[in-house]
């Protein structure tokens, strides 16, 4: 006997439905090469998009098919730290990293492990520096960053931390150096690069014995802990089919809640450890074969404080130079004019001075109340998933949108904080929400999703003083439907 769905479950299923004819409308606005024939003065995005962020029902959802597209794009987008916080840059260290090269291949032999991989835990971990140090003699230590309990307990080094201390202490002070770091390789083995080398092998060894021989698994155990993972794994219900990738892709707020609840409370960035592996991974490939693309992107990661100029570099995307610029392209569909009606069921509020500088520049302040067709899909996507995740009631407050060059020099001019350089906000590309929420699980909400969106490389974000600052990617098609 068929039984009546619940409202709710009706209510969800036509969101679906709109979510669907709507959102395709407006990607296939934002991905049509020569762009639109009419000139509408806005387009409607999606009521709801976004509002089944983090569950099955997300269009962002991870299925078999999507993995390694996936995992390429979280490689990618979270690269960025790896570009900005390297000793001396990403060239330098993968010059490092790059002379350990025969000892990384004997001692992947050896274990049966890819030697680009373990290469590029030596990237991520030390940044090629054998003497690194996390802390104390205690903590993570040489060049694979073994802590002192590890070493001994697991892995087989020997560790004497009171004559390593003594040691390290006059190597500080810069006496007999030399003989002084042979002494500590041999009394502290972690500080052997050979030695520490085999016993990371040794562990990835020991991480595969107990995760199902998964080669991703155990790379991921290295910063987590193998206890940790398979704590994770076991509140996902993974079985020796499950990749990291679905449990990292899945495990939400709403899906799959006590998952993601154990990765969040790691404290760290022990969940994304694999992804900024493989991005080390391809940096250290591209050192080889193509450094001069390798320094070009390295540039541009480190211009701005997050990877917003990979998106959009500035020497091939579209600014607008002057309010006729951005007239201009309101009027041809480049930039559509935010839909008033539609920002308050996205769960978004524009901030009423946006634009409040217009004046100065002889415009209306609703010139620049606008956004690309691929930033206002985000937006709609950002908001409606904060809703939606938190029940929060009070929308996010959208503060700043698209400019053009001459009202970013006002700008700049009364505010500090606006760059006097190459502004993602006169692409079209870039908002900003005001850090202001209506409770702390609102605030996890859109941190999550932010998280989220970066790891597919369809944003890069900034935490400034009053907002957050999100610059989207040119191509947001993973958003247009669910595979």
């Amino acid at each position: 006997m068929p039984v009546a769905s619940p409202p709710h479950a009706r209510r969800r299923a036509l969101a679906l439905l709109v979510l669907a004819v709507a959102l395709g409308a407006l990607l296939a606005l934002a991905l049509r090469a020569d762009g639109p024939r009419s000139s509408p003065r806005s387009v409607t995005p999606p009521p709801g998009a976004g509002a089944t962020a983090g569950t099955r029902d997300d269009p962002l959802a991870y299925t078999p098919a999507r993995r390694a597209d996936f995992e390429a794009r979280a490689a990618r987008g979270l690269a960025h730290p790896l570009f900005a916080k390297s000793p001396g840059g990403a060239m330098a260290t993968a010059a490092r990293v790059a002379a350990w090269r025969p000892l990384v291949e004997a001692a992947a032999r050896r274990g049966d492990v890819d030697p680009d991989t373990l290469e590029a835990m030596v990237f991520l971990e030390s940044a090629g520096r054998p003497d690194a140090q996390a802390g104390d003699l205690e903590g993570a230590v040489g060049l694979t960053q073994i802590l002192a309990e590890t070493g001994t307990s697991l892995l087989g080094l020997r560790v004497d931390l009171t004559r390593s201390a003594a040691l390290s202490r006059g190597i500080a002070r810069g006496r007999l150096v030399a003989a002084r770091t042979r002494e500590r390789r041999r009394i502290d083995e972690r500080f052997d690069p050979a030695k520490a080398l085999a016993a990371t092998v040794r562990y990835l060894q020991f991480a595969r014995d107990r995760l199902d021989d998964r080669d991703d698994m155990a790379v991921a155990s290295y910063h987590m802990g193998v206890g940790n993972l398979q704590a994770v794994l076991s509140r996902f219900d993974a079985d020796d089919r499950t990749t990291y990738a679905e449990v990292f892709f899945t495990a939400s707020p709403r899906e799959k809640p006590a998952a993601h609840a154990k990765l969040a409370s790691l404290g760290d960035d022990s969940s994304t450890y694999l992804w900024r592996v493989r991005a080390a991974a391809q940096i250290m490939r591209r050192w080889r074969a193509d450094p001069a693309g390798l320094a070009d992107e390295a540039k541009l990661q480190t211009r701005k404080a997050s990877a917003e100029e990979v998106l959009h570099p500035p020497t091939t995307t579209e600014r607008f130079a002057d309010p006729f610029a951005l007239g201009r392209a309101r009027a041809a569909g480049t930039l559509v004019a935010l839909p008033a009606a539609d920002l308050a069921v996205w769960g978004i509020r524009r901030d009423g001075r946006m634009g409040e500088l217009a004046g100065r520049v002889r415009q209306s302040p609703r010139l620049y109340r606008a956004l690309r067709p691929e930033a206002l899909t985000v937006l709609a996507y950002l908001g409606a998933g904060v809703r939606e995740l938190a029940g929060a009631e009070t929308p996010l407050l959208l503060t700043s949108t698209a400019r053009d060059a001459t009202y970013q020099r006002v700008l700049a001019r009364r505010n500090r904080e606006a760059t006097r350089g190459y502004s993602l906000h006169t692409t079209g590309f870039a908002f900003d929400i005001a850090r202001r929420y209506e409770s702390p699980r609102q605030a996890r909400a859109f941190q999550f999703l932010l998280d989220r969106l970066t790891a597919l490389n369809l944003i890069a974000w900034v935490r400034e003083p009053g907002a957050i600052h999100v610059t989207v990617s040119g191509d947001v098609r993973l958003l247009a439907q669910k595979e």
